[in-house]
């Protein structure tokens, strides 16, 4: 399932839930070679965030460490590493992935991204394992 960018911002002006119930406890880490203003933003809006930063290893933190963080304490991964999408199609490490597919993008305008769909990237992740995002599409994996 895949929407553009405009379908989120028209579902989020008609107020249309896309699946209901938002799962108030998720909590997010956001990887290394994305901003810690990333996990800042999630916090601002509601929910517990962490960037690599703030993990004892900091942005030299492994990707075994990150998958058993997730596993563990139960975190939906932001990554733009494509080693975390094979680990968690074969092993469910992490347990929930958006995934970033931008390419090479700007903070500013994938923050933009952030900024205009959050609110349904959060209610998809609430019900699916692995979202993707790219410059024009959030596509959902079942």
């Amino acid at each position: 399932m895949s929407y553009s960018f405009d379908e989120v911002i028209h579902l989020l002006r008609e107020s249309t839930p896309l699946y209901g119930k938002v799962d108030p406890d998720l909590k997010f880490l956001v990887d290394a070679q994305l901003p810690k203003r990333l996990a800042e933003f999630i916090v601002a809006n509601g929910f517990d965030a962490w960037h690599t930063l703030d993990l004892p290893d900091k942005n030299a933190t492994s990707d075994n460490f990150i998958k058993e963080k997730t596993f563990t304490d139960n975190l939906v991964l932001i990554s733009k590493d494509d080693d975390f999408l094979h680990s968690h199609i074969v092993q469910k490490r992490p347990p929930k992935l958006i995934l970033i597919k931008t390419g090479n993008i700007s903070n500013a305008d994938l923050m933009e991204i952030f900024t205009k769909g959050l609110n349904v990237l959060i209610s998809m992740i609430s019900k699916h394992s692995l979202i993707e995002i790219t410059r024009q599409d959030i596509v959902v994996h079942s």
